[in-house]
Parts: C-alpha cells; sequence; structure tokens
C-alpha cells in the first residue's frame, strides 16, 4: 500500500507509538517494556520518565532501565492512562507487555553419577552417528568466556574446577535452585561432559526455581552480561547460552540483536512446541543463533522447533551433565541442544581467536554435517536446514 507523504504529514496523533502484542505468551498484568526511539531526548537522558508523557509519568517506579548500544528503555507498572500517554509520546519507539520466560526442557529423568562422556559430545566429532569418543583440540575454548542467562550455576561442583561463577541473581537466590543452569553450564564446559573444558563460565541469575522469569528481568540480564564482559579477560571472545524462552516479543529480540551489535554471539533455544521457530523469543531474533534438539538416532527430535532460517541443529535428547547437587542429571530439551553448540563456538573462538558474531555462525554452519538428520514429515519441517553440529576435528 502506498501512503501519500502530504496526507501522512496531518495525522501526526494517528501514528504513535504501538503497543505491541504477543501472540500466546503468558503477560503480567500491569507490567510494561518501553523502548524509546534511538537518538531521543529521553534516550539521552539519565532522568528518562521527566522526559517522557509531558512528565505524566516522573514518579513511575522502574523496575529495570536498559541501555545496550542503541537499545534505550525501561520496564515500569503503568496504568492504562499511562500507557495511552506514552503512546502518544514521539520519542517512544514502541511498548510491550511484560510476560514470561521458560526453560526449554521436556523432562527430568532420575539423578545418574555416571562420569562418561554423553553421546552428543561422541556425536559432535564425528561425522557418523554411534561413537562414544569425544575427541576435540587440547585448546578447549582456552581464552574465551561463556555467560549463560537461567536458572543459575551450582559452581561448588567439581566438574566445573574452579572455572565457574555466578556474576549476578535477579531473583533474590545466590544460587541454582532449579538445576537447568547448571546442566546447562555442564555441556559447555566442564571437565566430563564440557564441549569447551576451558572456557570460563560466568552465569547471570534470571530464572527462579520454577524455571521462569519475567522478560523485563532477561532483557536486564542481557545488558549485565555486556557491561560484565567487558570487566573480564576474554581474549578470544565471548559466547552466551540462552536456553530460554516463550512467545515472540519484540523488545527481547531488540536487546539481544544490539547486543550482537557490540560483538556478542548469542546461541538460543528454537523452543519445545514441535513449531516453526519464528513465532518465539528469542529464537526468532536474526541476529541470534537458533538451535534446534536430535536424538541418538539423528532424527529431529519431535518437541524440537524448526524452520527455514534455523541456525544449526546438536544433540538435545537423554543428555547427561551436571546438576545442582554436585550430581548428574539426564533431561531433553533444545535447552540442551543450545549448550552443545555455545561449547562449540568457545572451542571455535580457542583455536581461531575473536572473530565476530556473524563470521561465528556461518563457521559453525559451514563446519556442520549436511544431510545426516531425518526431518520427518511436513512441508515447514522439511525446509529446515539439516546442518548437524559438528567441531571439524576428525573430518
Amino acid at each position: 500500500m502506498l501512503f501519500n507523504l502530504a496526507t501522512v504529514g496531518l495525522l501526526p496523533f494517528a501514528l504513535g507509538a504501538p503497543l505491541l502484542e504477543q501472540r500466546d505468551g503468558q503477560t503480567i498484568p500491569g507490567k510494561y517494556l518501553v523502548v524509546l526511539k534511538p537518538g531521543s531526548v529521553a534516550s539521552r537522558s539519565p532522568g528518562i520518565l521527566s522526559n517522557l508523557a509531558n512528565g505524566a509519568i516522573a514518579n513511575v517506579h522502574q523496575d529495570h532501565t536498559y541501555s545496550v548500544g542503541d537499545f534505550k528503555g525501561f520496564a515500569a507498572s503503568l496504568t492504562d492512562v499511562q500507557v495511552e500517554a506514552l503512546k502518544a509520546d514521539s520519542q517512544v519507539a514502541y511498548l510491550e507487555a511484560d510476560g514470561i520466560a521458560h526453560t526449554q526442557v521436556v523432562s527430568k529423568k532420575s539423578t545418574i553419577t555416571q562420569a562418561d562422556a554423553p553421546w552428543g559430545l561422541g556425536r559432535l566429532s564425528h561425522r557418523s552417528k554411534g561413537t562414544g569418543t569425544y575427541l576435540y583440540d587440547s585448546s578447549a575454548g582456552a581464552g574465551t568466556c561463556t555467560y549463560i542467562i537461567d536458572s543459575g550455576v551450582y559452581a561448588a561442583h567439581p566438574e566445573f574446577e574452579g572455572r565457574a561463577l555466578l556474576v549476578k541473581s535477579y531473583t533474590g537466590v545466590n544460587a541454582d535452585d532449579n538445576g537447568h543452569g547448571t546442566h546447562v553450564a555442564g555441556t559447555i564446559g566442564s571437565k566430563t561432559f564440557g564441549v569447551a573444558k576451558k572456557t570460563k563460565i560466568y552465569a547471570i541469575k534470571a530464572l527462579d526455581s520454577g524455571g521462569s522469569g519475567s522478560w523485563s528481568t532477561i532483557i536486564a540480564a542481557i545488558e549485565t552480561v555486556v557491561t560484565d564482559s567487558k570487566s573480564r579477560s576474554c581474549p578470544n571472545g565471548v559466547v552466551i547460552n540462552m536456553s530460554l524462552g516463550g512467545s515472540k516479543i519484540q523488545s527481547v529480540n531488540d536487546a539481544v540483536a544490539a547486543a550482537v551489535d557490540e560483538g556478542l554471539f548469542f546461541a538460543v533455544a528454537a523452543g519445545n512446541d514441535g513449531d516453526n521457530f519464528s513465532a518465539y523469543s528469542p529464537a526468532s531474533e536474526p541476529k541470534a543463533f537458533a538451535v534446534g534438539a536430535s536424538d541418538i538416532k539423528d532424527a529431529l527430535a519431535p518437541f524440537s522447533n524448526y524452520g527455514s532460517t534455523l541456525g544449526v541443529i546438536a544433540p538435545g535428547v537423554d543428555v547427561n551433565s551436571t546438576w545442582n547437587d554436585g550430581a548428574f542429571n539426564v533431561i531433553s530439551g533444545t535447552s540442551m541442544a543450545t549448550p552443545h553448540v555455545v561449547g562449540l563456538a568457545a572451542y571455535i573462538l580457542g583455536l581461531s581467536g575473536p572473530i565476530g558474531p556473524a563470521a561465528l555462525k556461518t563457521q559453525i554452519q559451514s563446519l556442520s554435517t549436511t544431510g545426516a538428520i531425518k526431518l520427518s514429515t511436513g512441508a515447514s519441517r522439511a525446509r529446515t536446514p539439516n546442518k548437524l553440529a559438528f567441531n571439524g576435528i576428525s573430518s
């Protein structure tokens, strides 16, 4: 549809900031995310609220404020009247209802203490399935930092050899009271179960004991990663794991994109609904790297989301890794596939030295084993790139 510019100019109030709606997500009543236009007066001012809506929200309490590159904004409780006032302010890019993000795990099975490497590591280092030996270069991700936005990490687990640290908690609990984050960390960098056995692990706890957290907290965690990573020694680069998700929410995607623009690589879970991942966040953000899950028989897991622009597929069914009680656990989900890829990203950076996020995505896809995965039926699944993550060691 074409618009006459003169006509558009006569209708300034008809073109206010939109209130974006989530497709099916769980929203938090009265809580909103407000994203500002780059370069606006409010985005440059320490007193954001006093410069918005003619001062109508000056006394509103901000739950979080955000500044990641050009991504500026805040989270707050707002009345309907305040929402309308912000929608009419030309400095506001858009508003969204805050919502809930969840871990992307399918099931929890019995805790085990097996010290053998899981099947996923063997698959990651061989072109053919069925090999239990994990082959890897001795650099093993040295000189890299891995950030995990999740339920925290049990840093005292002997598998981490003192390389894990809980940087910040947004839940009031300075421990992994769920286990999911520790499991993810183990697949990335533990001595037995990890892909990159020398990477340093930094956890941001944004999810509670039930594995859930608000989107506003997730965005705050992303900003923490950007700022904290600048204070660490990571000469070969920084990678980020987000094994969480929910219905598509633009502000989360924009925050991830802004962090990628800062030079950080984000691998994210595609989701566990057996659906097209384009309807989910943060998986749908093009600058992130969405990961689907496969099983030990090289089939795309029935729960795994899919899509024509999926980044890569990795082992995500019956994955053995570290747990928050000092033992181990076997669980499944795209949450488990994603840390295989984040570990692989750290592993590649340990070998090559620092490269940008886009180049790292390309390298992971170029190394991948093509055509190995059974994608099952359905046109959308069939269009999913048939690329299984591979570390290149035995090619």
